[in-house]
């Protein structure tokens, strides 16, 4: 595989945390069920660095799905029911990083790998997977993506092996876009990103849908800065403001996104946001009052969409993390493991080529929110939504934001259907 050594100290375990739910159901299995051992998934992400928050509230997400499936009796397979594993590996925001790491969860026996926080991390781990998988039939792996969203990588770069459960970022363009060509008023727009292969997408994309669906608008500014580097935003924000843009598209995540919209803030800047991920991890609590009605988020599901199962859900989810810091809830992420629950199930079994088989069809609903797996593409298709920023206690806002007192009230819902798009895909499979 040619993928570096890597040392225990520079891996990150799920601990007692991770384990604690598997230790407690696995005590009141019968003995011969307890000697069963769990099917490890791997969680490749940033533990540590600028980046570090993301990859908490991934994990959190994946260990409660985790936590609901063993709790329910594991995977029911033909040699007995088995729980799941959820160990971690801190790929430190790095590439090499991140392959060191998978070199050190495939030895430790894992075989699913999940990861998403980076395309660029996502694209790396994949070419080395391919790799693996052709070169070492015995030690096969598959990627779970929730998170990493260049087209590319169900496009011309998809794989067998990979499965992408959020949407890609030309259909998540397309769901804000939904939503500003409705805005008359809006002539100005200023496009800002991330400077690796996901910003890039969303502003090529971006720029290619206002040039098809608003000719109207003028781009004033179209501009990446380096990715996770940036400590001091207000150049940028002051260039948004001299421009006389009366919105702000950008795909920015994590303390870039937090950084900018803060920086925004402090230099006087009175448009609007239009986000991929302003729902969360500070963004709204940076953005305080100005972000009332001017801040737009889009994503798979939102804390208020009103329905019993939904309210349910995220209720559930909060009471298992109170603390306000700990809000971030994916619904993917959920629909995910419930997807792999019922792959493996289906497979009967815990190889690499049937389980596949079996995510390529997977078909779940949870909490009222449903997504299919597209076979010829693996790409995950499901409801969208967008949701614009508003003090808790406005109508259709329940719910607020990690404590800040703001929340999104959803103005869109695509349905899956709608959000779907076509794809290059020529999918190579085993024999």
């Amino acid at each position: 595989m040619n993928l570096p050594d890597i040392s225990r100290r520079r891996v990150l375990k799920s601990g007692a945390l991770a384990l604690g739910s598997t230790l407690a159901a696995s005590a009141a299995l019968p003995l011969h069920a307890q000697a069963v051992q769990p099917i490890r998934l791997a969680l490749v992400e940033s533990m540590s660095g600028p980046f570090a928050n993301t990859g908490e509230a991934v994990f959190r997400n994946l260990l409660w799905a985790v936590e609901r499936v063993n709790a329910r009796g594991g995977i029911k397979l033909p040699g007995g029911a088995r729980q799941l594993q959820l160990d971690r590996y801190d790929s430190k925001g790095q590439n090499e990083e991140a392959l060191s790491a998978l070199r050190a969860a495939m030895d430790d026996g894992a075989r699913i790998v999940l990861q998403g926080n980076s395309s660029a991390t996502a694209a790396a781990l994949l070419d080395a997977i391919d790799k693996n998988n052709e070169r070492d039939p015995s030690r096969r792996v598959i990627f779970l993506n929730y998170s990493a969203v260049d087209p590319v990588l169900t496009n011309e770069r998809c794989s067998f092996w990979h499965f992408r459960f959020d949407a890609h970022a030309d259909m998540r363009v397309t769901a804000l876009m939904d939503v500003m060509k409705d805005d008359a008023a809006l002539k100005r727009v200023y496009l800002i990103g991330q400077d690796y292969s996901f910003g890039q997408a969303v502003l090529r994309e971006t720029k290619r849908q206002f040039v098809q669906l608003r000719p109207d608008v003028q781009v004033v500014g179209d501009e990446l800065h380096p990715m996770g580097r940036v400590k001091d935003f207000s150049p940028y924000a002051s260039k948004i403001l001299a421009s006389g843009a009366q919105a702000v598209v950008t795909g920015n995540w994590g303390n870039d996104l937090t950084l900018l919209v803060k920086a925004a803030r402090e230099v006087g800047y009175q448009g609007k946001f239009y986000t991929f991920y302003g729902n969360a991890l500070g963004a709204p609590a940076a953005i305080g009052e100005a972000g009332i009605g001017r801040v737009a988020a889009v994503a798979d599901w939102l804390p208020n969409v009103q329905t019993p199962a939904s309210e349910a859900f995220y209720q559930s989810f909060r009471a298992r993390f109170p603390k306000p810091a700990d809000d971030y809830v994916h619904m993917r992420m959920q629909l995910l493991v419930e997807a792999l629950a019922q792959a493996l199930e289906r497979a009967a079994s815990t190889d690499a080529v049937p389980v596949a088989r079996a995510l390529e069809s997977a078909d779940v609903t949870f909490a009222g929110q449903r997504g299919r797996m597209r076979a010829a593409d693996h790409q995950f298709q499901q409801q969208l939504v967008v949701g614009v920023m508003d003090r808790q206690g406005a109508p259709g806002v329940k719910f607020d934001v990690e404590g800040s007192g703001y929340g999104f009230r959803v103005v869109k819902t695509i349905e899956a259907s709608r959000a779907e798009m076509p794809t290059s895909c020529r999918m190579q499979r085993p024999g």
